[in-house]
């Protein structure tokens, strides 16, 4: 049974609602708006299942796009467009939470595998609650925003931090959920209430593995603070009756493990997705506290208790321990195995870098990333292969990057750019940044206008970091009006490598007639597989024979009704998937002075009952010139139509004879280059307009109405209705016995889709290509999209500039990233395309254009790479490290470490490549030292 929009069934019979889906969406629009206005911390957020959520938004037929919290949703935007008007039932959650027999919690929790957008919305309480008050069901998943890192990032605590609690006395386990953002105090108070015991005899450790860390100190200290991880163990020892108090409630100084620091609860919140939970920071310090070697007590990950910045060595086989996995950490671990394996890094953090730590730098973490990451370094490369927690760096991480907090899974290169800048910048050795006004190159020398902004760069900028990672590239921009020319030289961390594809790919469109004069007919043609939608019309231009007075109006149809135009030429390629129909319109070029009519079908789907009725075949475009009235469009419809007349009303039709059709309908045509050899109607005639037959000047042949841009409130066409001036209109035409019995409709079903991989060609072996042919692509002239126009200074205009780029200076450590992943508006994508690099002997010479003949060697040989497997949304990251005096490559995955053949480093998972530069006076030996330039 359905049910009508005005009403919804209850358990109890039909209950009227006030609200039809039109006001349902102006109403939550409202309240979506409202919330946003007052984001603050304590606020609270309602999780709903995607599922539901989006059967809901097809009911209401419009998706929230400005919805802040439904982002990734658009991937499935065009389903929302199902002609299914249904309202949808109570509620349900079911399919997000963990069954209660399976979690043995009254409080349903979520899955640990959701993501945002995906799985699972946030919506503000004032949301839920209209929500719950119209469809009830549940259950109600309520989460509280809360405030994350130094910015005080606003973030809803979707995976609140869970603790194991482990009972020393009847060795018993339960769990606690609380916020990160709960303090020690809390934990007590919650755990004595649960325990029944006095708060003074409770003693709480940190019992993370298993084995026990720092005695949490009941104070207003953080969860978070006190680097408490997810699902990690705190244990419970209570003390006996008759021993002396420990002393609750206070800092315990006399207590060597208690923590330092007592803090007050700060407050923080996001919209972020999935956990959102950091590792936790320390924050309780000031900034000498660096000088001696009480370091421990600040950082939940030094147990060893040595002084982390007097100078160490390597241990016996360092360099072979691996990284925990602390819920989704792969990314980070991957990352951090290739900077500890960097050899001027190991050098420089083995050291005593004290002097070096700038702590007054505005733009630096006062040192502290600095600190955390050699603390991590110097125990990675400590003696034994005991795998490394690395929780206290992690906990940095969350508090200087909050974009890297909580348990999602995140990208090893996006963390490689924030920890290569961030160390730079805590590292800068100079205090006081002169200021230097640049000047324009003015046909000077490029070696001299290079060296000096290179001058410029190193008296504001002077790291270990910019010592051995940074190198400069040369610019160059023309304009194509004025043909001005700047050139640049800018500094780099590490290149960003575009993947050229040598795969086409085959694409099928069906292309319109929009003045009548022929078939619809798909086509098949062959493009760039990442190209751009100005390289697909181009194509079709040619195998449709286009007019020199036409052009292509590209399209996508989703459930008979036009989804989207592609009127943005820029528009990639990618965006367009496998599954969806796209037409193609031939419209006159003088189209911008004339009204667009947008024709949609409809038939009634129960003969019985005439006012239920659906859309069906595919939308026309046609064109007004200089519409008045109804008449207009429906002699334009009649016009559009024409081609489809079935045989017995267009004998009189000139040129028409038996079997003269365009083809059977819908068949694709491969249609080679240049080839124009297709026409419509036997001979190459056009078919023209004729006057249905009995049609009377005086009544308009064809049920049409008038719709808006959803395509709900029609208003029908008479001969007398008036048109207004507009640039697009659309209508519905209502088909009746007699357009069936007129027209032959099998031309307008059953879109082909746009490709369909297997039936074309065989499956081969995706084609591999070379490191070179990215850099060679990274490098290439070409011009800036319309989204990143250059201000010319001559014109004074913005202009789309065209942009080259030279390597001018090359750095000791060079870094690579491969662009395996593409995100646009409608699709997310990952290229697991081979990239054939070189191991050994990775030759630069010819692509550097400084003539400087001091510049060192331009070799380089690699010596780590992070990997990711799997696609989007998920996946693994591991690393491949060689110990440089071993001559030995290892595998790094988490905590697990293992040799691996230089032979098998090289596969389709290589995402970023570290290569370091052959010193030339070696003479093809691979190694020899590498010198951080240190302030005197």
């Amino acid at each position: 049974m359905t049910i009508p929009d005005s009403t919804y069934m209850m358990e109890n019979g039909s209950i009227e609602l006030p609200c039809t889906p039109e006001e349902e969406a102006r109403i939550i629009q409202e309240l979506i708006s409202k919330a946003e206005s007052n984001l603050k911390q304590g606020n609270l957020y309602y999780v709903i299942s995607n599922r539901w959520f989006m059967d809901w938004q097809r009911y209401i037929r419009k998706p929230l796009g400005a919805y802040p919290f439904n982002e990734h949703a658009t991937e499935s935007l065009p389903s929302l467009l199902t002609n299914s008007a249904n309202r949808p039932g109570p509620i349900d959650n079911s399919d997000i939470i963990i069954r209660e027999a399976d979690s043995g919690d009254d409080d349903p929790q979520l899955l640990r595998t959701l993501e945002e957008g995906r799985d699972y919305v946030l919506v503000p309480q004032e949301v839920w609650e209209k929500l719950s008050e119209w469809y009830k069901g549940g259950p109600a998943l309520p989460r509280k925003m809360i405030s994350v890192g130094d910015a005080k990032q606003l973030s809803v605590e979707v995976f609140p931090l869970c603790l194991n609690l482990f009972d020393a006395r009847d060795k018993s386990h339960k769990a606690l959920r609380l916020s990160k953002k709960a303090s020690l105090h809390e934990l007590y108070t919650i755990v004595c209430r649960l325990k029944e015991i006095a708060p003074e005899k409770a003693h709480i450790w940190d019992y993370f593995d298993k084995r026990k860390h720092t005695k949490l100190v009941a104070s207003n200290q953080t969860l978070e603070d006190s680097n408490l991880q997810m699902d990690q163990d705190i244990l419970l020892e209570v003390q006996p009756e008759g021993s002396l108090p420990s002393g609750f409630g206070f800092d315990s100084t006399g207590n060597d493990l208690a923590l330092v620091p007592v803090e007050p609860l700060r407050s923080s919140v996001t919209i972020a997705g999935g956990p959102t939970l950091s590792n936790g920071f320390s924050t309780g310090y000031s900034s000498n506290a660096y000088q001696g070697s009480s370091l421990n007590s600040s950082y939940g990950d030094m147990e060893d208790g040595y002084d982390s910045l007097r100078p160490a060595s390597k241990g016996e086989r360092g360099g072979l321990a691996g990284l925990s996995n602390l819920g989704n950490t792969c990314f980070m671990n991957s990352a951090l195995q290739c900077l500890v394996h960097t050899p001027p890094l190991v050098e420089y953090f083995l050291q005593d870098y004290t002097d070096e730590i700038n702590r007054q730098n505005p733009l630096g973490m006062h040192g502290e990333l600095a600190l955390a990451f050699g603390e991590l370094l110097r125990k990675l490369w400590s003696s034994g292969r005991t795998p490394v927690a690395p929780r206290a760096f992690k906990g940095k991480l969350g508090r200087f990057a909050p974009q890297f907090s909580g348990y999602n899974q995140h990208d090893s290169q996006e963390l490689l750019a924030f920890l290569l800048d961030g160390l730079h910048e805590d590292l800068n050795r100079v205090k006081q940044k002169p200021y230097f006004e640049t000047k324009d190159s003015d046909g000077r020398p490029d070696e001299e206008v290079a060296n000096e902004l290179w001058r410029y760069h190193r008296a504001r900028n002077d790291s270990v970091i910019v010592d051995i990672c940074q190198g400069q590239y040369k610019s160059t921009l023309v304009c194509p009006d004025c043909n001005k020319i700047s050139i640049t030289f800018d500094p780099f961390m590490y290149l960003s490598l575009p993947l050229p594809s040598t795969v086409t790919k085959t694409m099928t469109v069906t292309v319109f007639y929009s003045d009548g004069s022929g078939l619809p007919m798909p086509y098949t043609v062959t493009v760039l597989k990442h190209g751009y939608i100005k390289d697909l019309a181009q194509a079709l231009e040619i195998a449709c024979c286009l007019r020199i007075d036409e052009y292509l109006l590209l399209a996508e149809v989703y459930d008979h009704r036009v989804f989207r135009y592609f009127e943005n030429p820029t528009e990639i390629l990618n965006s367009v998937k496998d599954d969806e129909h796209i037409v193609a319109y031939r419209l006159p070029k003088r189209v911008a002075q004339l009204t667009r009519l947008e024709i949609s079908h409809r038939c009634i789907i129960d003969s019985s009952k005439a006012s239920e009725r659906k859309l069906f075949l595919t939308p026309l475009v046609t064109f007004l010139e200089d519409p008045h009235n109804g008449a207009d469009i429906d002699f334009a419809v009649h016009k559009v139509l024409a081609p489809l007349r079935r045989k017995a009303f267009i004998s009189s039709a000139p040129g028409l004879k038996d079997g003269a059709e365009n083809g059977s309908p819908l068949e694709t045509i491969e249609v080679p280059m240049n080839s124009c050899t297709i026409q419509f109607g036997r001979e190459g005639q056009s078919m023209e307009c004729i006057d249905p037959v009995g049609n009377s000047s005086m009544e308009l042949t064809f049920h049409l109405c008038l719709t808006d841009e959803r395509g709900t409130n029609c208003r029908p066409v008479t001969k007398d209705t008036v048109i207004e001036p507009v640039r697009m209109q659309k209508v519905i035409l209502d088909w009746t016995e007699k357009e069936y019995e007129l027209y032959d409709a099998s031309y307008l079903k059953d879109l082909p889709e746009v490709h369909k991989s297997g039936l074309t060609v065989k499956k081969t072996k995706q084609e591999a290509i070379s490191l070179f042919s990215c850099l060679e692509a990274f490098l290439k002239e070409e011009p800036l999209g319309p989204d990143d126009m250059w201000y010319c200074p001559r014109c004074k205009e913005h202009r789309q500039a065209s942009k080259k780029l030279d390597l001018w200076r090359l750095p000791d450590i060079l870094v690579f990233h491969l662009k395996r992943f593409s995100y646009s508006r409608w699709l997310k994508n990952k290229l697991d395309t081979f990239v054939n690099f070189p191991i050994h002997n990775l030759d630069l010479s010819k692509y550097v254009k400084s003539m400087d003949l001091s510049e060192s060697s331009h070799v380089y040989e690699l010596y780590a790479i992070s990997n990711h497997y799997g696609g989007l949304g998920g996946g693994h990251y591991t690393a491949y490290c060689k110990l440089i005096d071993d001559d030995r490559w290892y595998h790094f995955d988490d905590s697990h470490v293992s040799p691996v053949a230089e032979s098998d480093i090289k596969t389709s998972a290589a995402y970023v490549l570290f290569y370091r530069r052959v010193k030339a006076q070696q003479n093809g030996v691979v190694g020899g030292s590498f010198q951080c330039h240190r302030s005197s």
